[in-house]
């Protein structure tokens, strides 16, 4: 393959792959394309790859962002074949083979992987996108952990404001992410207390978890649904199971069969959408939350040349079984890495081969000395092992020598102490420059 490459100005042989986001699955396919004689180029609006499955701990002061960050360009700083381009693409050329970013140029390919992830889902209700705080970027979880210290200390210094100084927090969405931050908000209030000194009631004070399943943490058995609810009702977290959002507003959450529970913040955990995201202009069927609909490659069907993977693809399993891989890391790193291998495959002359997702397990902590963990063919791990085991896989896939010290220390530290911590109310940009 011939041509010439625009964000390098140099004519070259090798074929050229354009790998669309840095997350999980995206990263994955650069690496089993890393040290090949291929031409990769990673895209991606921002500069760094976020390790999203401690993002909750960023939005409740646990973490700084830069602790789940790592910059893309160090990651494949030794990899003469990847590149990185900071940039948000704003359209994909099909018939032409390029990408189109946002300042105007242009990136030729020869292979496309689009691993462009999913988007908060307010699944259309009122008021939810305007006054709840989704948790799916590090920008989110910033935002959300200055709602949060900003609102304790309110608390502090209008406790009239607020019932008396009993402030209200509502968690939408009794996932992995719903539930772990429920868990974390009940300890940053107790710290708060403790440590700090703010003022405010604990014991009025409320956390509030709110699914419109019948159970927590539906992708687990019944008994780790059982066992999280428990657990967060034991350390004092009201649960609403079976009731759906109507209406998000500035001082609360109404449901469905008309009851109003007041909030002062609302933490937006209900799932994620493809739509909105650069993957649903694809003009391609779509299945649940706007998923792409994938060959059993993982390439877009008609396009052999373009994969779709992650979050944004509808991966079917495999090996004869139903059902699409799960939204999580391990379906992304997965994915990820299956389409890289697909592209070597190609470019190899070979034959390619269908795509089988592996189930690893899944895990959640609840807080301290409280998690779950569930591998297929093994027993269900829960309590203080469950959180050890949560804690070391979490490390274990975490980017970089630097960011794993740094929480591990955090973590250590925490645990015997708590200290005050990343508990700093730093303003966005546009927020500084307005006072």
């Amino acid at each position: 393959m011939t041509g010439g490459n625009g964000h390098r100005g140099q004519v070259h042989e090798l074929p050229r792959v354009v790998i669309v986001g840095a997350g999980f699955a995206g990263l994955a396919a650069a690496r089993v394309l890393a040290g090949r004689p291929i031409d990769t180029t990673v895209v991606d609006q921002h500069n760094f790859h976020t390790f999203q499955p401690l993002l909750y701990q960023v939005a409740t002061a646990g973490l700084e962002p830069a602790d789940v960050a790592y910059p893309v360009r160090a990651i494949f700083g030794r990899e003469p074949n990847v590149s990185f381009r900071c940039g948000r693409v704003d359209a994909v050329d099909l018939d032409g083979r390029r990408v189109q970013l946002e300042d105007g140029s242009a990136l030729p390919y020869d292979y496309l992987v689009l691993a462009t992830g999913a988007a908060a889902n307010f699944f259309g209700i009122s008021g939810a996108a305007r006054f709840a705080e989704p948790l799916y970027t590090v920008r989110d979880a910033r935002r959300l952990r200055n709602h949060l210290l900003s609102t304790l200390e309110s608390v502090d210094a209008h406790p009239d404001r607020y019932r008396g100084g009993a402030p209200v927090f509502v968690v939408v969405g009794g996932g992995p992410t719903g539930v772990e931050t429920a868990g974390a908000l009940v300890e940053l209030i107790a710290v708060s207390v403790r440590r700090d000194r703010l003022r405010i009631d604990p014991d009025r004070t409320r956390v509030i978890l709110v699914d419109v399943a019948p159970r927590l943490l539906s992708g687990f058995s019944e008994t780790a649904g059982r066992y999280a609810a428990d657990t967060l009702r034991g350390r004092g977290v009201e649960i609403h199971l079976g009731e759906r959002v109507a209406e998000v507003a500035a001082g609360g959450v109404r449901l469905a069969d008309g009851t109003t529970l007041p909030a002062d913040v609302v933490v937006w955990a209900g799932g994620v959408t493809v739509a909105g995201t650069l993957a649903d202009s694809l003009p391609v069927a779509q299945a649940r939350g706007g998923r792409v609909v994938v060959g059993p490659d993982l390439s877009v069907p008609g396009r052999p040349e373009v994969f779709v993977v992650g979050d944004a693809a509808a991966a079917p399993l495999g090996r004869g079984r139903q059902g699409t891989a799960p939204q999580l890391a391990q379906g992304a790193i997965q994915t990820g890495r299956h389409a890289g291998q697909e592209v070597l495959r190609r470019v190899e002359g070979e034959a390619g081969a269908p795509f089988a997702y592996r189930d690893k397990g899944v895990m959640a902590t609840i807080g301290r000395h409280a998690a779950v963990a569930e591998v297929p063919r093994l027993p269900t791990v829960r309590g203080t092992l469950g959180w050890l085991a949560w804690l070391a896989l979490h490390l274990v896939y975490l980017i970089g020598f630097r960011n794993r010290l740094v929480v591990l220390l955090n973590w250590t530290w925490r645990y015997f102490d708590w200290p005050s911590g990343p508990r700093l109310i730093v303003a966005d940009v546009e927020s500084e420059t307005s006072t």
